[in-house]
């Protein structure tokens, strides 16, 4: 494991937070929260899952990029965006590019699902595909070259507010519930979703506890958190949960979540897959492997619920056909 370099960047607060939820206003939608009776009485406490795979272009990475895009000034307009990502990320630039009419260059690992690439590149975006532990670097190289805004899927200020008001409806969605949230469980790589979260519900439902989900093998931010610093991988992991098995973790969240982070867990592949069965069971969605390992933390007891109030964070819907067969032919082996 590789130690990530210093730097120090501009952290974003709640009122980014705010922000970034009115900007996004009509560009995403308000996702719900569901619930399962019968899971509840199997769990024995409440579980509510955030059904983020519902969000435009299957998830919840739209909020981040759709308030980065926002925000680009007329310069930065003009010379458009280049992004790095396993597919959702990518999906988000290339539909909000879209929307506000600049052009969009997407670098994505050469292991990245077919059916993500070919949506990018059906909202108009330019894909250039390069070898995982390189698609930072390429990415870095092409914004050099053609002047583009660099939009990274996590180490962003505007991308980690607008993964925040995630967040923020969670809060707001429990309190016209009536319900006392006691933690909430993401899933997490880079740590966007997490440190937006965890700085949301900070302010909004103190004493709501945050955890984060990592695939197994790729423990980034338990690693980091263990050591104190931000930890990158070395590449040569694999898992099924390609939309969080990135090899970086990111500054940015990194420095919010250290001190508000109740904790990690790892989901496996068995894992994830079970989550997906069960959320195609119980609430009728359609989950992609790394979207589903928050729910798999709470289904396999690693996070206990308990006689407690939990939210489940599903994060993406965007999974190769074969797979999510896979995930459903041994519901019924």
């Amino acid at each position: 494991m590789a130690e990530a370099a210093p730097h120090v960047k501009l952290l974003p607060t709640y009122a980014d937070i705010e922000v970034a939820n009115r900007r996004i206003a009509g560009i995403g939608i308000v996702t719900p929260l569901l619930e399962s009776p019968w899971l509840n009485r199997e769990l024995g406490g409440r579980l509510l899952v955030k059904a983020e795979n519902l969000q435009v272009t299957g998830s919840f990475k739209l909020r981040g990029a759709a308030n980065r895009m926002k925000a680009l000034t007329e310069d930065e307009h003009r010379c458009g965006v280049v992004a790095r990502s396993s597919g959702n990320h990518g999906l988000a630039i290339a539909y909000c590019a879209s929307l506000i009419g600049t052009s969009a260059t997407v670098v994505v690992p050469e292991t990245a699902p077919a059916a993500k690439v070919e949506r990018i590149k059906g909202y108009g975006a330019t894909v250039v595909q390069a070898p995982m532990q390189k698609i930072a670097e390429v990415a870095a190289e092409i914004a050099g070259r053609e002047g583009r805004v660099f939009v990274d899927p996590a180490d962003d200020f505007w991308v980690v507010a607008g993964q925040g008001t995630v967040g923020l409806e969670i809060a707001g969605q429990a309190e016209a519930l009536g319900a006392k949230i006691d933690d909430v469980v993401v899933p997490c790589s880079g740590g966007g979703l997490a440190g937006g979260c965890a700085l949301a519900l900070e302010q909004r439902s103190p004493g709501t506890r945050v955890h984060g989900v990592e695939a197994a093998g790729f423990e980034k931010m338990a690693n980091s958190l263990a050591a104190g610093r931000r930890i990158n991988l070395p590449p040569g992991g694999r898992s099924i949960c390609d939309a969080i098995a990135g090899l970086y973790m990111a500054e940015i969240p990194f420095d919010i979540v250290r001190n508000r982070l109740a904790g990690t867990f790892a989901a496996t592949d068995e894992e994830a897959l079970m989550a997906m069965r069960v959320a195609f069971s119980e609430f009728g969605l359609g989950v992609e492997p790394g979207g589903a390992v928050a729910l798999a933390a709470v289904l396999s007891g690693k996070m206990p619920i308990s006689g407690k109030t939990v939210v489940a964070v599903i994060s993406g819907r965007n999974v190769n056909p074969d797979l999510a067969r896979r995930a459903l032919e041994q519901e019924a082996a």
